[in-house]
């Protein structure tokens, strides 16, 4: 059995909580912390005993989670924001650019990095974009939908939508 595949975690509430494999997700069936919500077609077996393949399972127990938590930035998580198109002109994005270039005193952060196409990326340089003459399509943000952005990371179930929106399953932009 591959271990990329992966089961939406869902809270008590059914709200979204993470993603983990489906390893993870069957462990936390047995252990009798969360209940099957959808399977796969697929079968976990062991000696005596066979688990479908979680794709949702909730919690049994209410988990509080922190509302201050962050997404990392990083390449996967900004293309999955950003849709994988240039935040400039809106064609195949390639690299990540800092809006305030890091040489200017720009951080590091949602805020201030978007996806970017070679072109533009070169275009722009170690400058403001309006040093470039150039526009962002749109402001970047950093995403409130924590696990939805993580969904489109790596692509997400169908039996996902239900709990996470048809944005992380059809991979449209996900904004503040």
């Amino acid at each position: 059995m591959s271990p990329s595949r992966r089961a939406l975690v869902l809270n008590a509430t059914f709200e979204p909580l993470g993603i983990v494999s489906s390893r993870r997700a069957v462990l936390l069936v047995l252990d009798t912390k969360a209940e099957l919500v959808h399977t796969t077609e697929r079968v976990f077996r062991a000696e005596r005993m066979s688990v479908p393949e979680p794709s949702v399972v909730r919690l049994v127990r209410y988990v509080q989670i922190p509302r201050h938590y962050r997404v990392a930035v990083n390449r996967r998580t900004v293309f999955a924001r950003d849709s994988s198109r240039c935040q400039y002109c809106g064609s195949a994005a390639e690299n990540l650019d800092h809006v305030i270039p890091r040489s200017k005193g720009g951080p590091h952060t949602w805020e201030n990095v978007v996806a970017a196409c070679r072109r533009c990326n070169t275009r722009k340089e170690d400058r403001l974009p309006h040093e470039a003459d150039m526009v962002l399509r749109s402001t970047p943000v950093a995403p409130r939908h924590r696990v939805q952005l993580l969904a489109m990371c790596g692509g997400a179930s169908d039996d996902w939508s239900t709990y996470l929106g048809t944005a992380a399953v059809d991979g449209t932009r996900l904004t503040a």
